[in-house]
């Protein structure tokens, strides 16, 4: 049994020694380029428009959403259907918000999801079907145009007062429901030069990513501007060079510097911290002081065939406060997120607890990472 064990352990130290390259950095923590940047100018624009949503089981609008009445009104006209507003039944109709994102080098003839929102007090768009629609960009001009059957991840169903409802039933998609109309690709073959774009900005994974594409490329070519920014010339002089080059870069991999952070939801109790937190030497004491005040409502009435006095309600208040004794935890220098978290499971502590522990930790300059509060 030792002896298996022994082997196991030999095996790790080989897998862990081949999965090194020659700096010392673990395959793990290399990754692709194209999972930390992106190429500036190529990127999503994002689409809206107005519309009306038809064929709702009496789920739509009521009368005193005007602006319903008016557009079915209007779109009935276009039709040759010539009413006033004021005739216009819009139970079955609902105005919505029209969503999108155009990707990039998106062209004429593809289609995108789209995300449709109810405008008015409809109750639900279930059953819903979106009449064509133009998408707009933020320059004014139509990109896409929408249209199709809406789908929804809940339901609302019920009636005088009996309400059942699953989800949230006023907005919808529709997959694949708009068609790009409009060419607003970037024009590959105009570049002179190209700017990669950390998602997350360090000036030494830009370094890292710029040295990465001079050893592939075998000539000098990038070379980083800030902590954000690299900068690679002497593209090709065509569209398929440059997304050749594109190709290349993407797929080569840097070494990371993981930022240390720590991420606390106030509002959830939701704690997110990475791995290469690390604490100064601290001593933390905890403890909780909880009081209680109840009052309680009494009758007080005179005694019985006694004319003197009345019935009176009065209240009774108590006070009760309990404090429990203090606990500590000693962390040593360099201590790491799992120690603090064991010891902090160790006394008990609650997530609202840890919050109010990392807070301190941090202003005593004992927390080596950002502490940010969402």
């Amino acid at each position: 049994m030792r002896k298996a064990i022994l082997i196991a352990g030999l095996l790790t130290a080989m897998l862990s020694v081949a999965n090194a390259d020659a700096t010392g950095v673990k395959t793990a923590d290399l990754v692709r380029i194209s999972d930390i940047t992106r190429v500036e100018g190529v990127r999503g624009n994002p689409l809206v428009g107005y519309g009306v949503v038809v064929g709702l089981a009496g789920t739509g609008d009521s009368r005193q959403t005007i602006f319903t009445t008016q557009t079915l009104a209007n779109i009935l006209q276009r039709m040759g259907v010539q009413i006033p507003a004021s005739a216009v039944q819009v139970r079955n109709v609902a105005a919505v918000f029209i969503t999108a994102t155009l990707p990039p080098f998106a062209q004429p003839g593809i289609r995108i999801d789209v995300t449709v929102s109810s405008t008015g007090d409809a109750k639900s768009l279930q059953g819903g079907m979106l009449l064509l629609t133009p998408l707009l960009g933020p320059d004014g001009k139509v990109y896409a145009m929408a249209q199709g059957p809406l789908v929804l991840g809940g339901y609302s169903a019920g009636q005088n007062g009996n309400l059942k409802q699953v989800n949230h039933p006023n907005v919808g998609i529709i997959s694949n429901g708009a068609i790009v109309e409009r060419d607003a690709a970037v024009s590959l073959a105009d570049m002179t030069h190209l700017s990669l774009l950390l998602h997350n900005a360090d000036f030494a994974t830009a370094r890292n990513v710029a040295q990465a594409i001079n050893k592939a490329l075998g000539r000098s070519v990038a070379e980083p501007l800030d902590s954000r920014r690299i900068q690679v010339s002497g593209l090709p002089q065509s569209a398929s060079g440059v997304s050749d080059l594109l190709a290349r870069i993407e797929n080569l991999r840097v070494a990371v510097n993981p930022i240390a952070r720590v991420v606390v939801n106030e509002r959830t109790g939701t704690i997110v911290m990475g791995g290469d937190v690390t604490l100064s030497a601290a001593s933390i004491l905890h403890g909780n002081l909880t009081v209680e005040i109840v009052t309680r409502f009494e009758v007080s009435q005179p005694a019985p065939f006694s004319k003197v006095g009345q019935t009176e309600v009065v209240p009774q208040t108590s006070v009760q406060a309990q404090e429990q004794p203090a606990q500590a935890i000693r962390l040593q220098e360099g201590a790491t997120v799992s120690e603090l978290v064991r010891g902090l499971q160790t006394i008990g502590a609650t997530p609202r607890d840890v919050i109010a522990i990392l807070e301190a930790l941090k202003a005593a300059g004992a927390l080596h990472a950002e502490l940010v509060v969402t």
